[in-house]
Parts: structure tokens; C-alpha cells; sequence
């Protein structure tokens, strides 16, 4: 069966357009606790479920929606309000839940949001189950009985327990003191948990992006804006900046001069200092968009590489297919499993300021150590993406491009998974170069389209 509603990450879209609306939310919710509860625990009476959210103005509506639902399917919800993604992971597994349930659109603007899932491990919904609420998606509502209803109550101390959480990541034995650190939250969810973990462990913090008002979160601030941060690190003479993003799942950093690090060089860093200690495992999981020079790099360290499909659902899976720790994207969804079983981008800043203490370095000489290729990436609109990557005039162009760059570079094409639009993407050593074929494919992908 097909997936109609569920992307990569849970159900997203515009509020008030299809399916962002309350009456598909309760529904979903309906849907989902139906499927929960045929999982039901031995002992328990009713199936719970954590429900958390972000800044936006719609996560009232949306989480209203949500309760409802899951109180008609016979399913408990525990309320914590606005909440990092990767604390609902945390939170759903310490509390021995069923679910967790977040209502976030991540890095998009105020007026979209989503709806995504934990399993009670913590993880990411399998597609099998994803696949088995769109088909409950289906079937009538049928409200449980009022003997049965689920019921609703608030966690109060979700972001106390979050917060200790993060800070036991970093070992006892060092702190943050001395470090001035500008945190920028995106005035999102790690408003009033990001700034509490750092100022904790010793460090002299600043603010960006921490007065979320339902409108505001990911406008100009955070880790797909960082220039906010660049200039407040500057004229606050700190050390090093922290970004994330709307639900803190994605890390951005800025070393003392401004220049900003993505995922690519945050793994490498964090990497490099597990393989010294002996404490990386025997690999690293990026994707197909993780840069060719962290590759390379990887490789003269003599750790193992593996790319998964884009999505950091898909490094998940094959971290956990081959028994390795550490993985992400370059956008900064970085994942440290011996950590949390998720993406956090709290967390993954404290193993790359844990290099930094222990190694008595900067973050521009731990990081600057990697060098990335130039990157060209082109969106090409396409009538249809079907079949397109396999017309000859479209595969000879790929194999010259790949001819000429002879291993100092790399060409990727893609179908975009939610719209008509072939992304093109090439990178080497010689930016000349790499443009030439990227605007060179991308007009026979678009001659073919």
C-alpha cells in the first residue's frame, strides 16, 4: 500500500489546507491510537501516549485535535507543551509510553506544521506502521464509550527531566566553565531548555532567538539562518555559537570569527575525537548529499563510511543495521546512539564541545580541519519524474560528467519525494569545473523532462 499522507517525517503541510486541519488531525489521532492500542501493554488499561509540541500558534488547535481523537480510540495523553522532537523520543521512552507524538514542521515557516511519531522505544515509526494508520485513516469513527475514553493530563516537570537528561551526556568529570557560548533557539521549542543545559554545566551563555510569540519561530534566527547568530557571536567575543532549529533536532555552529560549521564537519569533528579515544565503533552513516571530502577524510582515518538514502530516518536504519553510533546529515540532523536514540541537536553539540574541552582546542582548529569540495545543487521542474534518470540522453550525460571528474568529484540526481523537480547535484575539487556539468545535466534533464 502506498503512503498518502506520511512523507519522510510524519504528516506535514499548510494550516487550514489538507490534511493540516482539525478535523483530518483528530482523525489521525483517532487513527493512530487505534493502532497504538492493539499493541496495548499487559496491566494497562489504556494505552498512553506523550503529545509535545513547538512554538507555532496552530500547535493549540493541532494538539486539541490530536487529545480528542486519541481520547475517542480509548487512549490516555500526556500533555507537555512545547517540547524539542528528540525530548518526546526521550521523554516517551523513560516514561514507558506507548507513543510519542509531535506537532512540529521543523525548520518551515509559523504557517506550516505536522504531525510525526515515536514508537515507545524512541525511534521513528517503521513504514509498516506508518502504513497501518493510513489504512485505519480509511475506516469510520467510531467513538469508544464513556466508560472507556482515554483521559488527559499535564507532565509538569518535562522540561526539568529533559533538561538533566541532556546535561548527563557530558561526562561528570568536565564542564563548560570559562566558554562564553551565544545559544540561538530559532524561538523554537529549545527556548527554555538549550540556554538551562549549557548555563548548568559552567557555561556563560547569550541568547538569540528565545522569545517565541506563535509567529516568529525560524523567521531570520536558527540553524537555516544563522546569519543572526554570525553577528551575535562577534559582538558578544564568545567563544563559539550554537543554532537549532524550530524543534532542536538540527545543529548549526559558529566558531569566534563567525564562520558557521554544518553536519558534514560536526561529524567529522565529533568522529575523529571518539576514533582517538577508541569510542567511535567501526563506521560513520551519512547520505547521498554528505560532502566527497568528508568521505576522503573519513577514509585516511581508517573509518568506514556508508551512505543512506536522504532523511535522517534512513542513517537511523542503517545505523542500526550495522551496529554503528554515529551518523547524520549535512544539514544537521546528527545522530549519537550511544547517546539518544534520535537526532538531538542539544546533545550533539555536547559531544562536539566535549572534543573542545578535552583536547584544549577551538572549534575553527577542530572543525577547520575539514576542507569541503564546492557544491553545485540545481532544482530542475520536470512535467513528470518518472523514468526520467533512465533516458539515454540523460545516463550520457552523467557518464561524461563522471569521466571527466575521475574521482575528484561526484554527481548525484535525484527525484524530489513531494514535488515535480529533479535536484542535480555535483561536487569536486575545482569549482570551474563542477559548475560546468551541474548547468550542463541539469539542461538535458530539463530538455528530457
Amino acid at each position: 500500500m502506498s503512503r498518502k499522507y506520511f512523507g519522510t517525517d510524519g504528516v506535514r503541510g499548510k494550516v487550514g489546507q489538507a490534511p493540516i486541519t482539525p478535523d483530518f488531525v483528530m482523525k489521525l489521532g483517532y487513527a493512530a491510537g487505534k493502532v497504538l492500542a492493539s499493541g496495548k501493554q499487559k496491566g494497562v488499561e489504556h494505552p498512553s501516549v506523550l503529545i509535545g509540541k513547538d512554538t507555532r500558534v496552530s500547535g493549540y488547535m493541532l494538539e486539541a485535535a490530536l487529545e480528542a481523537g486519541l481520547s475517542a480510540a480509548g487512549v490516555d495523553t500526556l500533555l507537555v507543551g512545547p517540547m524539542p522532537t528528540p525530548a518526546v523520543a526521550y521523554l516517551t521512552r523513560a516514561l514507558r509510553l506507548s507513543a510519542g507524538i509531535v506537532i512540529s514542521a521543523s525548520h518551515n515557516p509559523y504557517d506550516d506544521n505536522g504531525i510525526k511519531f515515536f514508537s515507545g522505544a524512541g525511534a521513528k515509526l517503521p513504514d509498516a506502521t506508518e502504513t497501518a494508520i493510513e489504512r485505519e485513516l480509511g475506516k469510520p469513527l467510531k467513538c469508544m464509550t464513556s466508560a472507556k475514553l482515554g483521559k488527559a493530563r499535564r507532565i509538569e516537570d518535562a522540561a526539568a527531566r529533559y533538561i538533566e537528561f541532556c546535561k548527563s551526556t557530558f561526562p561528570s568529570h568536565l564542564d563548560l566553565r570559562g566558554m562564553r557560548i551565544v545559544v540561538d533557539c530559532a524561538h523554537g521549542a529549545a527556548y527554555h531548555i538549550a540556554p538551562h543545559v549549557f548555563h548548568e554545566l559552567g557555561a556563560d551563555v547569550e541568547t538569540v532567538g528565545a522569545s517565541p510569540d506563535g509567529f516568529n519561530i525560524n523567521a531570520g534566527v536558527g540553524a537555516t539562518a544563522p546569519r543572526a547568530l554570525q553577528e551575535a557571536v562577534k559582538h558578544a567575543r564568545a567563544d563559539l555559537g550554537i543554532a537549532l532549529d524550530g524543534d532542536g533536532d538540527r545543529l548549526a555552529m559558529v566558531d569566534a570569527s563567525g564562520r558557521l560549521y554544518d553536519g558534514d564537519q560536526l561529524i567529522y569533528l565529533i568522529a575523529q575525537h571518539r576514533k582517538r579515544l577508541g569510542d567511535l565503533g567501526k563506521g560513520v552513516v551519512g547520505t547521498q548529499m554528505s560532502n566527497l571530502a568528508l568521505e576522503q577524510a573519513l577514509a585516511k582515518l581508517k573509518i568506514a563510511f556508508a551512505r543512506a538514502k536522504v532523511g535522517d530516518r534512513y542513517v537511523l536504519e542503517m545505523l542500526a543495521s550495522r551496529g554503528w553510533q554515529l551518523g547524520g546529515e549535512n544539514s544537521g540532523h546528527i545522530l549519537c546512539l550511544d547517546k539518544h536514540s534520535t537526532g538531538d541537536g542539544i546533545i550533539s553539540s555536547l559531544q562536539v564541545l566535549r572534543a573542545l574541552v578535552e583536547n584544549r582546542t577551538t572549534l575553527a582548529k577542530a572543525a577547520g580541519a575539514l576542507t569541503l569540495f564546492p557544491q553545485v545543487l540545481i532544482n530542475v521542474a520536470v512535467r513528470t519524474r518518472d523514468g526520467i534518470l533512465e533516458r539515454a540522453e540523460v545516463k550520457r550525460a552523467l557518464a561524461e560528467a563522471q569521466a571527466d571528474l575521475d574521482g575528484s568529484g561526484r554527481v548525484l540526481l535525484r527525484p524530489s519525494g513531494t514535488e515535480p523537480v529533479i535536484r542535480v547535484m555535483v561536487e569536486g575539487r575545482n569549482p570551474a569545473r563542477i559548475e560546468h556539468w551541474a548547468q550542463r545535466i541539469a539542461a538535458v534533464v530539463r530538455t528530457a523532462g
